[in-house]
């Protein structure tokens, strides 16, 4: 079978152009683009605005394309980067139409609850439901594939648009395909109008499905029409998109990048995951440069984690002189020259995080804080969608961890049981495999809920006594009746008054367990019926890190040994050319920001398995495995480590 393009690594270059960019110096871009390390160039082709000269009525050809001699922006570009060695990708957008077609085809747009339609810089916001995108983004494809050897497309903004560019929300699509499929997808519920209206999950769900079919008849389309050009979009595309980019007002997170790669790569680790980083603050600040240290973590975080690295700007090169291009054009340079480190680089950790429905939103703060405490520990691990637990083979994994989940899908459940009963490892935190008061998750060492204390005021100056310490608990815990082998820990003390300090006594130890631990089969099952992640994300103490990282140890779910401080990434791949070791510097991570990191000076590693030599790129040393260790060199932004036997 001919191995395509897209399925080597490849480094993109994304010019989102304004309609005034039409007349660009081809030759130009290209010049950068070569010595900025990139090998594709993601062009805007049409939708909104067709930069070449269509035929079809209901485009939009840009005027400025006049400024052209050929009158053809994309025809020129295509010729030039062929010549170069360059693939063209056309960037399409069809999730709006001009003022004219929305008043010839009403049925093509979205429309709220009140019947209105969703306008902006007059411009109408178009439903994946309804006609334009079911049928004629497919005679747009084809205009443009009889035209030119496109080397694949991307599909900006498919998606049914409850928010505008101003981030006004906008609620539900109400047009007539809409309020049609939904009567034929939930029978007898009405459309809800917005997150708060009943009915909004399924709605959710609804809009999913549709989104999903749409990009798998898109591919299949691509797939009959021209079989190198590749489909980017969600994850039953051809390529995983995942856009890189920060936004006035959103609290960072600062593993965002990592974790969307990293779920994308466990749930299919052969599928390509491109990583679209934007060079600028936000879309209403597009012409302020991101801080250099932050955009640098985007592309650092997508290679480390096998996503092919991409840069975006808006306009040309020469309109975007932002500073964040320099550190980016290195470290595309650097996977460049590294393409054998990763060719076919998969995740090759032995501890899985899962991660919670999008829909569980409480379970978010539990996730993060149980990320954290895995990557400080030096606990390597991949992270798996919640919806994809029966989809992936478990096995590979020493130890599972689920984060304060809830009840679990009808597949999950056993899928996890099983793995457990065949000697795997599952850490269980907060209410995880828990409905109503019934345990549905077989493998964990308790046999029903008694009690639930899920709010502040319920679990306020309510502590665990563990072995050196106590520590409070915070968010939510369960009391849980014992199976009889459960070997039981972290027992609770009775509440007490707080305020005033005359009155602060009175805890009492209780036999309730904050932690319950028991064989099952051939497996090992931890249960922490308390919302420790959320802990350690809300108060920070190390005590509530460690205690669960042991418990994961003692599960199975090992911890890489070595003199590194916390504050260093570990992660591991594995890829043609061996074992494949990214040491990232998380030093510079700070409050909404990414600072420059400090140096980390030399220290050691133990290295895995018969290793008798390892290479470390970015120092360009090769180094000795003495007694299953290494030296390591400092490391400044980080370190790749390529592991020879």
């Amino acid at each position: 079978m001919t191995r395509l393009w897209w399925q080597d690594p490849f480094r993109m270059f994304q010019t989102n152009l304004r309609e005034i960019d039409a007349g660009l110096d081809v030759e130009e871009v290209l010049d950068y683009l070569v010595e900025f390390g990139a090998d594709t160039w993601l062009l805007s082709v049409g939708g909104i605005l067709s930069n070449y000269p269509t035929d079809l009525e209901f485009q939009t050809r840009n005027p400025y394309l006049a400024q052209r001699a050929s009158g053809d922006l994309v025809g020129d570009a295509v010729k030039a980067a062929n010549r170069r060695g360059v693939r063209v990708m056309g960037r399409m957008d069809f999730s709006k139409i001009d003022h004219r077609r929305a008043e010839q085809h009403p049925d093509w747009c979205f429309v709220d609850a009140a019947g209105d339609p969703q306008v902006y810089n007059g411009l109408t916001s178009v439903c994946p439901s309804g006609g334009y995108y079911q049928v004629k983004l497919f005679e747009v494809l084809d205009e443009v594939l009889d035209r030119y050897p496109i080397d694949g497309f991307f599909c900006n903004w498919m998606s049914f648009n409850e928010v505008d560019y101003s981030r006004r929300y906008r609620g539900v699509c109400h047009c007539l395909a809409c309020t049609t499929r939904y009567a034929e997808y939930a029978p007898g519920e009405s459309l809800p109008e917005g997150k708060e209206s009943p009915g909004y999950e399924t709605w959710q769900r609804f809009a999913r499905e549709v989104l999903a079919d749409l990009t798998g008849r898109i591919r299949d389309h691509l797939a009959r029409r021209r079989p190198e050009a590749p489909l980017v979009l969600g994850d039953r595309a051809d390529i995983v998109f995942h856009e890189a980019n920060n936004a006035v007002g959103r609290p960072l997170w600062h593993h965002r990048t990592s974790e969307h790669v990293s779920a994308a790569k466990t749930y299919r680790p052969t599928v390509p995951v491109l990583t679209n980083s934007v060079g600028f603050v936000d879309m209403p600040y597009r012409s302020a440069g991101e801080e250099p240290h932050h955009f640098a973590q985007y592309l650092l975080q997508a290679i480390a984690r096998g996503a092919n690295p991409s840069t975006y700007i808006m306009g040309t090169p020469s309109d975007s002189p932002y500073a964040c291009l320099k550190i980016a054009g290195e470290l595309t340079r650097f996977h460049r020259d590294h393409h054998e480190v990763y060719r076919e680089l998969v995740p090759a950790a032995e501890t899985l995080l899962v991660r919670p429905d999008q829909f569980k939103h409480g379970a978010a703060r539990e996730f993060q804080g149980l990320y954290l405490a895995l990557l400080q520990r030096h606990v390597p691990f991949d992270v798996l969608p919640e919806e994809r637990i029966a989809e992936v083979d478990l096995s590979r994994y020493r130890a599972v961890v689920l984060p304060d989940l809830g009840s679990l899908s009808p597949s999950a459940s056993p899928a996890i049981d099983s793995y457990c009963e065949a000697g795997g490892a599952v850490v269980a935190t907060g209410n995880s495999g828990v409905v109503a008061d019934a345990i549905r998750l077989r493998c964990l060492p308790a046999r029903r809920r008694l009690a639930s204390h899920d709010t502040e005021e319920a679990t306020r100056s309510l502590h665990l006594r563990g072995d050196s310490e106590i520590v409070p608990v915070v968010g939510a815990f369960d009391l849980v009746e014992p199976k009889p082998e459960a070997e039981l820990g972290l027992l609770a003390l009775s509440r007490a008054p707080y305020g005033p300090p005359e009155k602060c006594h009175g805890h009492w130890e209780l036999d309730h367990p904050g932690r319950l631990r028991a064989r099952y089969g051939e497996g090992r099952a931890v249960m922490l019926p308390w919302t420790v992640g959320r802990a350690y994300r809300e108060v920070g103490l190390s005590a509530h890190r460690d205690l669960f990282v042991d418990d994961v140890m003692w599960a199975g779910g090992p911890q890489v040994e070595s003199g590194l401080p916390e504050q260093v990434e570990i992660v591991v791949g594995r890829s043609a050319a061996g074992t494949v070791i990214h040491l990232l510097n998380r030093s510079g991570d700070a409050d909404q920001r990414f600072a420059e990191p400090l140096p980390i000076a030399r220290t050691w590693l133990a290295v895995p398995g018969t290793a008798v030599e390892v290479e470390a790129l970015r120092a360009g040393e090769r180094l000795p495995v003495v007694d299953g260790r290494m030296q390591l060199p400092e490391i400044g932004l980080f370190e790749v480590l390529v592991v020879r036997s």
